[in-house]
């Protein structure tokens, strides 16, 4: 009863202090985590299918953060009912939309809550390689119950702790606390749960962070890999006064190519360059200790494929006399970029040098209205290069109108005038788009600078754009809005009489 009390308690206060209602949004990802992930269902006849359905959204969001794959997170749900069933195995969602979409479509199964039995059967599939279950990785089961069980599950919960299985029990309904405390793993306030099954949401983070604590990776995994490059990392086994770390690796084809590293013991990873592309490479962790005997850990990466710089070429920002080039992606082995660009025809051809860390320039003094092809050369520190062009095309000087002003004229009538472009304008193009009533396009001479505009109704609001027209490309077009007022009668004066 004391328990129960400061369970009680424990949720009030989170209550008032505004915990109640916690944010649903996406929670930062979390990364560097391995293990199997073993959720126990409560899918019997005493569970409402409101309940089931909470369940299913907290079993989501608990998940979300975390990464998926055969060297990730895998997950598996195991359903308590009067035979168990395995929803899917561990390896069949390899992604979180695929995971997300079968919690979706899992189905209550009704009948008796023989827990005991589903534990017996979790067991056996938490190390079971047709399960999709791995071994030598971390294994955590979450339990989510109402708290009732028909059946006994003291010994086979034992059992899978005994086998190294951390147990988080998450309880929604009135559990006996001294059982469920026994069967969690230790400490129970770390490992056991007491809510409301519309409450879920206040534990997900705590438990969150209790499941990664236990599958935080704990043996030597390659992170960052790239083309030509992957981090090492692996747990902390010594220290600068007890040891040293040797690592050897070498590509799995080729084994008498086999390189060798050493660093302090206070070190928990250490990057390898210089790798050929597409390679899988054998890796082995051997601690040098001189207090304890530590395995050598090993690992197997595979280099990606090589990149190609630039893989495409964007033109952007094209003014009179400008533009700007960017291109993708940015590649450590690429020492610096050559843009060459010239007019069309032609055979005139500057460079700009840019440096490997820079994937952007502005090419300037160009001419007006003019195409130019534009080609970007990467330079790479092996001395290979690699080119792609584009085409781009300066505007011509001037090719916007400048000032458009209404004056009115009477009833539903406009004269829209504006300033002259620069350049060779061989007219211009007025666009007049009416609310009510059809639109209509007037062309003009370059001489003429307004236009009247009628039919417009009184009330609404009408769109007007000019554009100047040039022989080689059409100008940029200046709009308006221009809004009719309504008529109303003029107030007439009330003849007062004397008295």
């Amino acid at each position: 009863m004391l328990a129960k009390a400061v369970l009680s308690l424990g949720l009030w206060l989170r209550f008032a202090a505004g915990q109640d209602t916690p944010e649903r949004g996406p929670r930062p990802p979390i990364s560097n985590t391995e293990g199997d992930l073993l959720f126990l269902l409560d899918s019997s006849a005493s569970v409402s299918h409101y309940e089931f359905s909470r369940v299913k959204e907290f079993m989501w969001d608990l998940l979300q953060p975390f990464t998926f794959g055969p060297r990730d997170v895998q997950t598996s749900i195991i359903h308590i009912s009067t035979t168990p069933t395995m929803e899917f195995p561990f390896d069949r969602h390899p992604s979180g939309g695929s995971l997300r979409q079968a919690i979706r479509d899992t189905r209550q199964l009704m009948g008796d809550t023989n827990t005991g039995k589903a534990l017996s059967f979790a067991k056996e599939k938490l190390f079971s390689g047709e399960a999709g279950a791995r071994p030598d990785v971390p294994k955590v089961l979450v339990w989510v119950t109402d708290g009732f069980s028909t059946d006994d599950i003291s010994e086979p919960m034992q059992l899978l702790k005994d086998m190294g299985v951390t147990v988080f029990i998450v309880s929604t309904g009135r559990g006996n606390y001294l059982e469920l405390s026994a069967a969690a793993s230790q400490p129970p306030d770390k490992h056991l749960h007491f809510v409301d099954v519309d409450d879920l949401p206040i534990i997900t983070k705590e438990l969150q962070d209790g499941i990664r604590d236990v599958l935080q990776a704990n043996r030597l995994h390659a992170v960052d890999v790239t083309s030509s490059s992957f981090r090492l990392m692996w747990p902390k086994l010594l220290s600068q006064e007890t040891g040293y770390y040797s690592l050897e690796y070498a590509p799995t084809d080729d084994l008498a190519r086999k390189r060798t590293k050493q660093v302090s013991g206070a070190h928990t990873s250490l990057v390898l360059s210089n790798l050929a592309p597409e390679t899988t490479y054998e890796v082995a962790l051997i601690p040098e200790s001189n207090v304890h005997y530590f395995p050598p850990q090993t690992t197997r990466v595979t280099t990606l494929a090589e990149e190609i710089s630039p893989a495409q070429v964007l033109i952007s920002e094209s003014g009179p006399r400008s533009f700007h080039v960017s291109w993708a992606p940015t590649l450590d082995s690429v020492m610096g970029y050559q843009v060459l660009y010239g007019p069309l025809p032609g055979n005139s051809v500057k460079v700009l040098e840019v440096d490997g860390r820079h994937n952007s320039t502005v090419v300037e003094n160009l001419a007006p209205n003019t195409t130019y092809l534009v080609t970007v050369t990467a330079i790479y520190r092996s001395g290979k290069e690699k080119s792609l062009s584009a085409k781009a095309c300066t505007q011509e000087e001037g090719s916007k109108v400048r000032h458009l002003r209404f004056e009115d004229m009477g009833p539903n009538t406009l004269k829209a005038s504006w300033d002259s472009a620069d350049g060779q304008v061989l007219g211009y193009k007025v666009r007049c788009r009416r609310q009510t009533g059809p639109s209509s396009v007037l062309s003009v001479s370059p001489r003429v600078h307004s236009v009247l505009l009628t039919d417009l109704a009184s009330g609404t609001t009408n769109k007007v754009c000019v554009k100047p027209v040039y022989r080689n490309q059409p100008g940029r077009r200046l709009c308006r809005v221009v809004h009719m007022q309504p008529v109303t009668e003029a107030q007439g004066y009330r003849h007062r009489q004397r008295a």
